[in-house]
């Protein structure tokens, strides 16, 4: 029993938190964190013990390789068993082809279920049992297996997840750790983006100069081989993953062209492309490619309808981006912005706002999690699934950067977990929401899984999300600034109690987005904490949270994320941005980070970041002092105009989260009791 107490104006109050775990506690009280949750799942007290177990049986000779990888598995945890085809009573993990009801995409769809005898995976085809054996897996807690009963199939067909190697390239290791990420948590699609303005990524044997060193303006030389590209390939299928290779044409073309000395849309430019699409098609065994056709003026009327009919000869299905030039009506879209499909008979793909590279750690999870893919609850004939991307225009100094810098795995759990569940909220939010709404309360329990899974399965990966929950504020505002940002107001000069003060909004979250440069009103019309906000305002966010000591902590503090997909100017020396924007701890100013390139100009994409982000930089040292520690934050603004420069544009947000370090590479937040006031 922990007992903790603190006074306030006269009067106790008492938190009282009881645990109670033992050996002997039921299953039920210890139930495994799963994602992507299943359809439905019944926990049970009894346990699969498995130094018991020495037997895999499969009842059909297809299923040797499935049996084979759970063997392996097993191998590596010490339990050591055979591979059968006979049955076996007890002691036994069975694998068996059947009858699995599902109403969407039975193929993919099995049951589950574990008793004290026998852990029994039925499905429709081998590809079910895979997904089956991804959930078995983490259902063993050191040498048991959680009872349980497990009905499961997936609400869309299509969850993947896209990679830009045009512009920075990755190390087919580096890729295949991605790919085991997402094989575990029944991701299926893997999108490759090969060709840019910057790089042509992947071996044409017809135009060498593709790839040549010279033709390449980062990570110069660096390519996939012919037998590279069949060996990723590969990998992916043996994981259940279908690879998609991306040739953007005829846009984001210029490495062709310094190649080649041709436009794609000239004569000769057309002639060659088409002979790459032939090439590519006949080299690989693949079912789909991606042609971009995005962010270009079509002026050459019939290239994009050649390649598609070049590229279906080799009963392949053509996909473009969307908005773009769109082919026939058999061509699929892949949507990055809203586009007019009401009424059309196409295929499409959802990617709206699912670009990994423009969220801030925190908020990408938040954001994945409460997003109803294509506007609808579960996949259909026309709305295929959705995909998350990663796009780092910017140069990045070391190929770790882009999953350290764009919380690529908390993103991918969260999308895994929606893509398989279906559901969500319609629109782009950026904000828990209130503590008593379904919508929080269903990102609450979502996060105590997320967290479970980063301490057992990414101690050595990086996993930059951290339990935000807990952590309240009040906002005060809006005070009119009429432009001067330093303007001082009420909250700033100590004329009242801020934690007897009734704030303008109670908000939730260690990252708090106040407003988003697309939203409210905007294209894409992302909600966050402000429902109408005002231009040339100031707003205040207060907390204060209890410590038992006096002591120095870290914390993660941050006044502005900048977007890896774009080239924002990196903070003047001694500011956190250019806002003026202020963190005071205790009445005491925190001082930004000393930058290690302060005052940047914007559009310099080929400088790396290196400690612009919370994420990829050392938490902040504070000195707090036993008792409540106080915390405002300052946030001017002055006008909503991301279009006059759109690589500076103003965001309303900040970040502030105690952490510490455990065992592996990864922080993790700061167990404090978080209270305003009223």
């Amino acid at each position: 029993m922990l007992l903790i107490c603190y006074r306030r104006n006269k009067r106790w109050l008492i938190t009282m938190i009881v645990w109670l775990l033992s050996v002997n506690a039921p299953l039920y009280a210890r139930q495994p964190s799963l994602i992507p949750l299943p359809r439905t799942v019944k926990w049970s007290d009894s346990r699969f013990l498995l130094d018991r177990c020495k037997t895999i049986v499969v009842t059909d000779s297809i299923l040797q390789k499935e049996a084979q990888g759970l063997r392996e598995m097993l191998t590596a945890k010490g339990f050591n068993t055979n591979i059968r085809q006979q049955a076996v009573a007890t002691n036994a993990i069975v694998l068996k082809l059947g009858k699995v009801p599902a109403s969407y995409l039975p193929e993919e769809a099995y049951q589950l279920q574990v008793t004290a005898k026998q852990v029994l995976i039925v499905a429709n085809t081998p590809h079910g049992i895979f997904n089956g054996l991804q959930t078995l897996y983490q259902l063993i807690n050191g040498s048991w297996v959680a009872g349980c009963n497990v009905l499961d199939y997936p609400a869309y067909a299509w969850r993947g997840y896209m990679v830009d190697v045009g512009r920075n390239y990755q190390s087919l290791i580096q890729l295949k750790q991605q790919i085991d990420i997402m094989s575990r948590y029944k991701l299926n699609i893997f999108h490759f983006h090969l060709t840019e303005d910057v790089a042509w990524r992947l071996q044409v044997q017809r135009y060498p100069a593709l790839t040549a060193p010279e033709h390449m303006a980062r990570n110069k030389g660096q390519y996939y081989r012919i037998a590279e590209m069949k060996d990723l390939i590969q990998y992916c299928k043996a994981r259940y993953i279908t690879l998609v290779p991306e040739l953007d044409i005829p846009g984001h073309s210029s490495a062709f062209k310094r190649a080649t000395g041709e436009d794609m849309q000239s004569p000769k430019g057309s002639r060659i492309v088409l002979d790459i699409i032939n090439e590519v098609c006949s080299t690989y065994d693949l079912p789909f490619l991606h042609i971009g056709a995005d962010e270009v003026e079509i002026t050459n009327k019939q290239l994009l309808p050649d390649v598609s009919a070049a590229i279906r000869q080799h009963h392949m299905e053509v996909i473009t981006w969307a908005p773009g030039g769109v082919g026939t009506g058999s061509t699929i879209r892949q949507l990055w912005k809203k586009e007019p499909l009401a009424g059309q008979q196409v295929k499409y793909i959802d990617s709206r706002f699912l670009y990994l590279s423009d969220y801030d750690p925190l908020n990408s999870v938040v954001t994945i999690f409460n997003r109803q893919i294509g506007s609808e609850e579960k996949g259909n004939a026309h709305l295929l699934g959705g995909e998350i991307c990663l796009w780092s225009d910017r140069r990045v100094a070391r190929e770790t950067d882009l999953l350290q810098m764009t919380a690529v795995y908390p993103s991918m759990l969260a999308f895994a977990e929606r893509s398989w569940r279906g559901g969500g909220n319609e629109g782009v939010v950026f904000f828990l929401g209130n503590d008593s709404s379904a919508r929080a309360k269903d990102f609450a329990r979502f996060e105590k899984r997320l967290i479970d899974h980063k301490r057992r399965y990414f101690s050595t990966l990086p996993f930059q999300y951290v339990k935000q929950t807990n952590i309240h504020w009040k906002l005060f505002g809006p005070f009119e600034n009429n432009g001067a940002l330093d303007t001082r107001f009420w909250p700033e000069t100590a004329v009242a109690s801020l934690q007897d003060s009734i704030g303008s909004i109670r908000a939730t979250g260690g990252t708090i987005w106040l407003w988003h440069t697309h939203g409210p009103g905007g294209v894409d019309s992302v909600k966050a904490w402000l429902p109408a906000p005002g231009e040339r305002t100031t707003w205040y966010a207060f907390t204060r949270f209890w410590s038992n000591s006096d002591t120095t902590m870290t914390m993660f503090t941050e006044l502005k994320d900048l977007s890896r997909s774009g080239a924002d100017a990196t903070p003047p020396a001694g500011e956190w941005d250019y806002m003026k924007s202020r963190i005071w701890l205790n009445e005491t100013l925190l001082p930004p980070p000393a930058w290690a390139f302060p005052g940047r100009e914007v559009g310099r994409l080929e400088d790396p970041l290196i400690d612009e982000g919370f994420s990829y930089r050392p938490p902040a040292l504070v000195s707090v002092r036993k008792g409540w520690n106080s915390v405002l934050v300052k946030l001017p603004v002055d006008r909503f105009d991301p279009l006059k420069d759109w690589q500076l544009p103003p965001k309303l947000m900040f970040t502030l989260i105690p952490v510490h370090k455990e065992e592996g590479m990864n922080w993790y937040e700061t167990n404090m009791l978080f209270e305003p006031g009223k």
